[in-house]
């Protein structure tokens, strides 16, 4: 799948004076004061805005912030605070424009400005033609650069990628698309670019070939099978080795025919599970059960925690981690997979009693030679509390976008980019 990135147009010359619309993910969280408490978000969008500065475009740049209702504004809403940031980290001033679909604003070659909220446009979620239309207008070059909105078809994402004279992909969200791609040997990874770390990190595409190396490892954890049923369909058949954690890991116990007391779990969901330990085991490839777990007896930070083996969980017990010697099995795998790919921890690491689990696997990760790519929200708080993220190959920005494409999905931004590419 081939898609035009922003650094190419702009090493060519093809941005300079040019219009440029950069859509960002900028998406973060405020105190009641309206002050961003974290600013992730804004740091990864950086890079294309000075991209696009450097080679002397008329730069604008928008984003969604929280869920406003199309065609009302209230100050809650408002990028205000994202364009005061974005010009403490730019160091330079970042006019904020609103009612901004129309045009009537004007925007100087090697000038940013700040669109405000474009999910207050009338239009933007339906991806209505007559706003796709307005926005191809907008702008000479668009750039996709939001990883974390890529599933979704809204007009500042797809419609505009459709009408522009030009649609491309910025450099945040090339680089998710050859790490996720070079990790689970899908079509649309690209080659290795010029000057990039051996396995890649935040912001850069992993060096190697489109296909992963081997072995390949999966890590799916979370509350319910139900929710990542589709996941697990798809990578048992694509990975070598399938670990499932949390209330997932007890339906599997449940399939294979465990106790497992009074813990989460979808017992409608036993016949699917297996299904999926049968793929696996066609291909001579596992889903590992575990073999000892901790439990308590309720769901608290204080709750006394108690290692078991599976066979000896009460019909009163909560599985809430897996044990040291799961843990110790689980490790040694990670240590000898070519590729890993995370999802979710395997217990309640929010409590300390139970999050050893988590962090065994978290440091063996961090330990592995294996290229590494690691996404969802529970994930990056795992990574971060454990403070490993410079050991992680490639930390995904998107959420829902990065469980589609583990799901085997093309995800609208990736296919409109390549149809505008052709």
């Amino acid at each position: 799948m081939n898609f035009l990135r922003f650094s190419d147009l702009c090493a060519s010359g093809q941005a300079t004076g040019k219009r440029v619309f950069i859509r960002a993910d900028l998406n973060v969280p405020l105190n009641e004061a309206l002050q961003i408490t974290e600013d992730t978000r804004i740091r990864a969008s950086l890079p294309a805005m000075r991209m696009a500065l450097d080679a002397g475009a008329a730069v604008m740049v928008t984003s969604h912030l929280g869920r406003p209702t199309e065609g009302l504004w209230r100050a809650e809403d408002s990028l205000a605070p994202v364009a005061a940031r974005l010009s403490e980290l730019l160091g330079r001033p970042v006019p904020l424009i609103a009612d901004w679909v129309d045009g009537g604003f004007e925007v100087q070659p090697g000038q940013l400005v700040l669109l405000e909220n474009c999910r207050l446009n009338k239009g933007e979620k339906k991806n209505s033609p007559e706003l796709a239309a307005k926005l191809g207008r907008l702008c000479d070059i668009f750039v996709h650069d939001a990883f974390g909105t890529a599933h979704r078809a809204e007009g500042s994402t797809y419609g505009i990628a459709e009408t522009a004279p030009l649609a491309c992909a910025g450099p945040l969200l090339a680089a998710e698309m050859d790490a996720i791609g070079n990790a689970l040997g899908l079509p649309f990874a690209g080659p290795p670019q010029e000057g990039q770390h051996p396995l890649g990190g935040p912001g850069e595409a992993r060096v190697g070939g489109t296909l992963p190396k081997r072995p390949l490892l999966a890590i799916v954890a979370g509350s319910k099978v139900s929710t990542k049923l589709t996941i697990l369909q798809s990578l048992a058949d694509k990975v070598d080795g399938l670990i499932v954690g949390g209330g997932i890991a007890n339906t599997f116990m449940l399939a294979a025919g465990l106790p497992i007391g009074n813990s989460l779990a979808e017992p409608d969901l036993v016949e699917q599970a297996r299904a999926v330990m049968a793929a696996m085991k066609a291909r001579s490839a596992e889903v590992p059960i575990p073999t000892d777990v901790v439990v308590a007896k309720r769901f608290a930070a204080d709750a006394e925690a108690t290692v078991k083996a599976v066979a000896d969980v009460a019909p009163d017990d909560l599985i809430l981690d897996i044990g040291p010697e799961t843990a110790a099995r689980l490790a040694t795998q990670i240590e000898n997979a070519g590729t890993i790919v995370w999802n979710g921890p395997v217990g309640v690491f929010e409590f300390d009693a139970f999050s050893h689990g988590t962090e065994t696997l978290a440091r063996a990760i961090a330990a592995s030679p294996a290229f590494s790519i690691a996404g969802g929200g529970d994930t990056l708080a795992a990574i971060a509390k454990y403070g490993i993220e410079p050991q992680v190959g490639y930390i995904s920005t998107g959420g829902g976008a990065f469980l589609e494409v583990l799901e085997g999905r093309t995800l609208p931004a990736f296919e409109v980019l390549a149809r505008r590419a052709n």
